[in-house]
This record gives C-alpha cells, structure tokens and sequence, in this order.
C-alpha cells in the first residue's frame, strides 16, 4: 500500500472512532482505540515506537517515542488539546526527517468535527 492509501484508511479509522466516542478524552485513550482500529482493518501498528536521536553520527542517551507508526509508512501523532500549537506541527516534522519517512498524520481529538483537525505533514526529503 502507498502512504496515501494507508492515510486514507486511518483518517476513516479515526473519524469512526471520534463519532463513537466524541471529544473530551486524554491522548493515551484515543491512541489506544485507534491503534485497535486500525489492526481491526488488518493494518500493522507499532505504539509508542521507539526512534532513537542520532546526533553528528552519535547516538544520545535520550530518545522519542512515536504514537503511531503504521505499516511502516505513516507516522501518526495523537493529540487531545484544545487548540493545536506550531510546535505540534514542528514535532511531526521533525519526527518525520529523522525516520526518512514520508507522511505524517496530525490528529487533534479534542473537537467537534475532527475533519478540521485532522493535518497532513510531508516530510520533503
């Protein structure tokens, strides 16, 4: 599958999901359903995967933690705020440049139409 086959599955794996339980819960819990979401749709989900910080060719003893990464093509951050902030959208990108993926996926469940709070990053190798 292409990263824009596979986000067009996870954004309707998360609109579902916002329908059924609608806003107001702490990030952990809509990863976790979604996560659950998309294995239903047989897609392979890593949570809260590991990505190590590579700085001048040395790795340094911190490290990120990616919400989601599903098939290995699409980063997905998870968010529960009122109101995305600029360093959100930088974190993505971030997160993208240092795993040489392509596509990431913002998504604030704190809303009333989760459509509007749904971003699409690309990372521009």
């Amino acid at each position: 599958m292409t990263e824009n086959e596979i986000s067009y599955k996870i954004i309707g794996a998360a609109l579902e999901l916002h329908r059924t339980i609608g806003s107001g819960l702490l990030e952990s819990a809509y990863e976790n359903a979604l996560a659950f979401e998309l294995r239903e749709l047989g897609l392979n989900v890593e949570q809260q995967y590991p990505m190590p910080f590579i700085y001048k060719n040395v790795k340094q003893d911190v490290g990120y933690r990616l919400d989601l990464v599903v098939e290995n093509k699409v980063i997905v951050e998870v968010k529960s705020v009122e109101a995305l902030a600029p360093v959100h959208f930088a974190q993505l990108h971030t997160y993208l440049k240092l795993s040489d993926l392509k596509l990431g996926l913002l998504i604030n469940f704190n809303s009333k139409i989760l459509k509007e709070n749904i971003h699409r990053i690309v990372n521009n190798l």
